[in-house]
């Protein structure tokens, strides 16, 4: 684990991932018992250890590591906790080295422009919120995703039916539109696959990953991130004759 390119949060969150396919524990921590917790510690117990806990930021710490409390020691809690409100205070606990990220230069873009709607410096913000940038944005030589063309509603028609026939097997996709007569341009980034051969429509699909967004645009001068607050309410499969729809 020592060997990952990713950031500690989102190794957490992969492991929390985990836990929600075991059907034996409920979606609700307040209906589990010590037992549970105790189960789930001793299966985490080899992962736990490799996680660098000091860098992640504090309100994923409430948000996301204090729920599951019990299977931590006390010890590690306290320095948290301390590091947190003291960030350059001692601690007892083992601090674990940054991790060693590799950084991939780019190549400069040729290829044509794939929309008339959004900027690179868009394109740039948006991958930032995809790996959780919440306080920097990638600079447009460094963007690590490329951003390829699925539809074009002014070219393939508007019709929900060729969006799903279109869009179906693709998954992270980001999903623009422009509010006619005004500066707004408005989306959603899906990072689950979209499937028009569901059968149970009407139904939420579960990730912690999914936002949606305003761009900053003419008059609009700042962007807005919305992150998911119900992951278990994120994508709403709605019939494919009608639409899709992000949830909150």
């Amino acid at each position: 684990m020592d060997n990952l390119q990713m950031e500690e949060i989102k190794i957490w969150e992969v492991i929390q991932w985990e836990i929600n396919q075991n059907p034996k524990l409920s979606f609700k921590l307040e209906e589990w018992n010590n037992e549970d917790f105790m189960a789930l510690k001793n299966t985490l117990q080899n992962f736990l250890s490799h996680i660098r806990y000091f860098q992640i930021p504090g309100k994923d710490i409430i948000r996301k590591i204090k729920p599951y409390m019990e299977i931590f020691n006390k010890q590690l809690l306290d320095d948290l906790l301390q590091h947190l409100i003291i960030p350059n205070e001692p601690v007892k606990s083992t601090i674990l080295p940054a991790r060693m990220t590799l950084i991939l230069e780019l190549p400069s873009r040729t290829q044509e422009k794939f929309s008339n709607i959004i900027t690179n410096e868009h394109t740039a913000e948006i991958s930032s919120w995809i790996d959780r940038k919440d306080t920097t944005t990638y600079p447009l030589n460094k963007i690590p995703y490329e951003f390829q063309l699925i539809l074009k509603g002014s070219r393939d028609g508007f019709d929900p039916k060729i969006f799903w026939n279109m869009c179906h097997g693709h998954s992270n996709t980001v999903t623009i539109l422009k509010v006619a007569n005004t500066d707004e341009i408005l989306g959603g980034f899906n990072p689950l696959e979209w499937d028009k051969t569901r059968k149970n429509f009407f139904s939420w699909v579960k990730t912690i990953d999914s936002f949606i967004f305003s761009l900053k645009n003419g008059n609009i001068q700042n962007s807005i991130f919305s992150q998911v607050k119900d992951e278990k309410t994120t994508i709403q499969y709605i019939d494919y004759r009608v639409q899709d729809s992000y949830g909150i």
